[in-house]
C-alpha cells in the first residue's frame, strides 16, 4: 500500500495529498510540491501514513524537495508583495468604477501568477482591469469570483459563540446545511439566531445533526396522542430531546386536564419511523386501488371494431358533434339533419320504389338549423295570412266558386 502526506498551502483551505518519496518528513515541516497552479510552498499537516490503494486519487504527485531557509524567506517576501498588490488593485477597481469587492491578493511561490479574489452580485466585465494590472505587475493576472462563505473563510472573525470562526480555523470544506437541521435540534427559526457571520446558516448545525436525528427517532412529535403508564391518554405538549423526556396534557376526569412529564420509555405511542412507514404503505395501497379502478373503466373501441357510419343514428350523432379545429361560427351555420324517423322511413320506401321502376316520391323540403320550415312553405303561409286579413280578390272568388277537382259537376 502507498504512503501519503497531507499538505496545506494556506492557514485555511483543503488538505492535499502527495507522495513523500524517501524524505523524512515531520509534522509542520515545509515542503516544495508541484500543483496545477505551479510550484508551491506548503506546510505538512498529516505525517507519513499508509493508505489503501483504491482510496488514492491518481495520479499522486511527489514531493519535490524539503523547503530551505531561502524558500521560507522568499515566501515571506511574497506575503509583503501581496499587500502592495492588494492596494494597487483596489485603486484600479475604483478608477474603472467596477461594482466588486476585493478580498485578497495571492502570489504563487515561483511568481508566475498573481491571483485576486473578489465578490460581486453579478457578472463583472473586468477585461480592461486585467490589462492595466498586467501592465503594472508584468506577470500573469487571474481574477476569481468567490461567494460570501469563502469571503468569511478568508477574512475570519468571531462567531456568536465567542470563538474564532470554524471555517477560518479548522474547517477544510463546507458541508451542506439545511433548515431541517435547525428544526430537528428544536432551535428558534429566527434567521438572526441561526445564521453565521456570512449571512448563511451556521456550519455548526451540521456537527450535531446526526446525533439529533438519532435521538428524535425515539421521541413522539408535538400533538401526538400517547398513553401514559397509568392508562390515561393525552397529547404531547413539548419534548426535551437531550433528556429524552416528554410533557403530556393528560385528561384526568371530566373537563379536567393536567400537565405531566414522563420519560420516553414510560409512554406508549407510534414512533416516527413506523408512522412514516405506515403512511408510505397507505399511499402505495391508494395508488394500487386507483390503478385497478382505471383498469375497470370501459375502454374505447379500437378503430377496426368501431361501428360503421352507414347507420342513420350514428351518422346523425357524428354530424351534430363539432369537428376539431372548426371555428365556432361554422359550427352554428352547419344545418342539422331531420331527426324524424317516419320521414326517414318514407324516404327509404321512396328510394326502394325508385329502384323498382316507379316514380320516386317528392322529397320534403329540408328544415333550416333553427328548426323552422323551408323558405317556400314560409312564403305560402305569409300569402294565406294576407288573404285572410285583406279579403278574397276577384280571381280568388271565382276560383273558389269552381267545383273541386274530382267532385260532381252541377247539372
Amino acid at each position: 500500500m502507498p504512503y501519503i502526506i497531507g499538505v496545506k498551502f494556506r492557514n485555511v483551505g483543503k488538505v492535499y495529498y502527495f507522495d513523500p518519496v524517501d524524505f523524512a518528513i515531520k509534522y509542520h515541516d515545509h515542503v516544495i510540491v508541484e500543483t496545477a497552479r505551479g510550484v508551491e510552498y506548503g506546510t505538512v499537516v498529516l505525517t507519513k501514513t499508509e493508505i489503501a490503494e483504491e482510496k488514492v486519487t491518481q495520479p499522486l504527485k511527489q514531493v519535490l524537495r524539503m523547503a530551505t531557509e531561502e524558500d521560507t524567506v522568499h515566501e515571506q517576501e511574497n506575503r509583503e508583495k501581496e499587500k502592495e498588490a492588494y492596494r494597487i488593485c483596489k485603486q484600479k477597481i475604483a478608477e474603472h468604477n467596477l461594482d466588486m469587492k476585493l478580498i485578497e491578493a495571492e502570489y504563487t511561490f515561483d511568481d508566475s501568477k498573481l491571483l485576486f479574489y473578489f465578490t460581486a452580485d453579478g457578472r463583472i466585465d473586468f477585461r480592461d482591469l486585467v490589462k492595466d494590472l498586467a501592465g503594472v505587475f508584468r506577470t500573469r493576472i487571474e481574477l476569481r469570483q468567490i461567494g460570501v462563505r469563502d469571503e468569511t473563510k478568508i477574512l475570519g472573525g468571531i462567531g456568536t459563540c465567542g470563538r474564532p470562526l470554524c471555517c477560518h480555523t479548522w474547517l477544510t470544506e463546507f458541508a451542506p446545511v439545511s433548515i431541517k437541521m435547525a428544526k430537528d435540534q428544536n432551535l428558534s427559526l429566527n434567521p438572526a439566531k441561526i445564521s453565521g457571520t456570512c449571512g448563511r446558516l451556521m456550519c455548526c448545525l451540521k456537527n450535531e445533526a446526526d446525533t439529533y436525528a438519532y435521538l428524535n427517532k425515539n421521541l413522539p412529535a408535538r400533538g401526538d396522542y400517547v398513553t401514559t403508564p397509568d392508562g390515561l391518554h393525552g397529547d404531547v405538549q413539548s419534548v426535551n430531546i437531550l433528556r429524552q423526556t416528554v410533557k403530556v396534557i393528560v385528561e384526568t376526569g371530566e373537563d379536567e386536564k393536567e400537565l405531566q412529564e414522563f420519560h420516553v420509555d414510560e409512554i406508549t405511542f407510534i414512533p416516527k419511523a413506523k408512522k412514516q412507514k405506515l403512511q408510505q404503505e397507505k399511499q402505495q395501497k391508494g395508488e394500487g386501488r386507483k390503478e385497478k379502478a382505471g383498469k375497470g373503466q370501459k375502454q374505447p373501441l379500437p378503430a377496426a371494431e368501431a361501428p360503421s357510419p352507414d347507420s342513420p343514428q350514428e351518422n346523425r350523432e357524428s354530424e351534430q358533434k363539432p369537428q376539431e379545429g372548426e371555428p365556432k361560427s361554422a359550427r352554428r351555420r352547419r344545418p342539422k339533419k331531420a331527426q324524424n324517423p317516419e320521414r326517414e322511413q318514407a324516404a327509404d320506401t321512396a328510394a326502394q320504389r325508385g329502384g323498382a321502376g316507379e316514380a320516386p316520391a317528392k322529397a320534403e323540403p329540408r328544415r333550416e338549423q333553427d328548426g323552422g320550415e323551408a323558405p317556400e312553405n314560409t312564403e305560402k303561409k305569409k300569402k294565406r295570412r294576407r288573404r285572410h286579413h285583406k279579403g278574397p280578390k276577384n280571381g280568388d272568388a271565382a276560383h273558389a266558386a269552381e267545383p273541386q277537382h274530382g267532385g260532381a259537376d252541377s247539372e
